[in-house]
């Protein structure tokens, strides 16, 4: 069996993709590779905590490499930096890099060109699934995520800090993708059939940055798991 890293966001595609990969054993999955802005030691785009982010990995019994990034970093830094990690996993035995995208061609032809000189397979578990049907099976499935961030062009405030549920999705303007792919919401995994323990956090106050993306800070908690039932 090939041994792969999975590039993790946090959020649910990532989560749902890792969970297909696994339950169908197609991989080895030897590892978890995620960005963080340095600045201010939060995933990249998703604003969730660092610290969360290790908790997850625990909590899913694979390694997490972290890869560093300041503010602001343009293009030419963030790839020499994944570029770095990378080609240590793959010196390492690893031959395929997954990730979470679904259907945008052009995200999946930079991602094939960037892997392409390091000897590096992408591998796509949810491509061109329908995102309506996605979103039902992944809520079906158990695992269980909270929107952390959502852009105010597609939706409005009182969809960050919520539950990704049926009524969750219910809600969702027709003219939001069902999955977000186009980046109307990011989100965070805190549980599922593949997590070892529930992860607990609070929900915290609500912050509008650059004018146009809520984020919601959430706060991890060692006791006291929200339920998130809003």
């Amino acid at each position: 069996m090939e041994k792969a890293i999975f590039c993790w966001s946090s959020g649910k595609d990532s989560a749902y993709a890792l969970l297909e990969v696994l339950q169908n054993a197609t991989l080895e999955i030897v590892g978890l590779v995620t960005t963080v802005t340095e600045d201010y030691d939060r995933v990249s785009m998703y604003g969730v905590r660092r610290t969360l982010v290790q908790q997850q990995a625990r909590a899913l019994g694979l390694p997490l490499d972290e890869v560093l990034v300041p503010k602001n970093a343009d293009n030419g830094i963030y790839e020499a930096r994944m570029a770095e990690a990378l080609i240590r996993h793959r010196d390492a035995g690893v031959m395929a890099v997954v990730f979470g995208d679904i259907f945008l061609e052009d995200l999946r032809a930079y991602r094939e060109e960037k892997l392409a000189p390091l000897e590096l397979k992408a591998v796509f578990p949810l491509w061109k699934r329908d995102t309506r049907d996605l979103m039902e099976t992944f809520i079906e499935s158990g695992l269980e995520t909270v929107t952390t961030c959502v852009d105010t062009r597609a939706l409005g405030e009182e969809f960050v800090g919520r539950r990704i549920d049926a009524s969750f999705l219910a809600d969702l303007p027709v003219s939001v993708d069902p999955c977000g792919e186009y980046g109307e919401y990011h989100s965070f995994a805190y549980d599922g059939p593949m997590f070892r323990e529930r992860i607990c956090f609070g929900v915290g106050e609500k912050v509008l940055r650059e004018g146009r993306f809520y984020y919601c800070d959430l706060l991890p908690r060692a006791s006291s798991c929200d339920r998130l039932d809003r």
